[in-house]
């Protein structure tokens, strides 16, 4: 009988820690700065998937990478995958910065990329750019009339 209430109270106890543990965790993440919807961070990478809000039948996923490197440069890009082979498949992407006590992003550079009778499109470039700022990218990614976009946390440049 009373291996079975310290049973009990162990695993209640086990139980409280656990709830405890994970409210910190989520209560930390919304302390986080946020601009437009993505976290400033001082991580070496982010990737953002596209939300399924406008899919349809053709596209299947689109993603968009934002990676530091060395030197103050800068891996951006983005991919589109469709389900089957479709007509017309692009990926427009967007590189935006903001300092940390901005409230919007600012255009940095872009470009858009099609092709036809194909099932996936990446694009990627390697940018020089300016320190002390945060940088992410936004991808909107269509295959034939189906559209969706995505968009990294931003990423900070020393």
């Amino acid at each position: 009988m009373k291996k079975r209430k310290l049973a009990s109270i162990s695993c209640t106890l086990l139980l409280v820690f656990c709830m405890f543990c994970l409210s910190f965790d989520v209560h930390a993440e919304e302390s986080r700065k946020q601009i437009g919807g993505s976290y400033l961070t001082h991580e070496s990478e982010s990737v953002g998937y596209a939300t399924g809000i406008t899919r349809g039948e053709d596209l299947m996923v689109g993603y968009s990478k934002c990676v530091r490197l060395a030197n103050g440069n800068l891996y951006v890009g983005g991919s589109t995958l469709a389900a089957h082979t479709v007509e017309r498949i692009g990926i427009a992407v967007e590189v935006e910065r903001a300092k940390e006590e901005d409230t919007s992003w600012e255009g940095y550079d872009g470009w858009i990329v099609r092709d036809k009778n194909a099932d996936k499109l990446s694009s990627a470039k390697e940018l020089k750019v300016e320190g002390g700022y945060y940088y992410r990218v936004v991808c909107t990614h269509s295959a034939n009339d189906d559209m969706s976009s995505s968009f990294t946390d931003g990423v900070f440049i020393e």
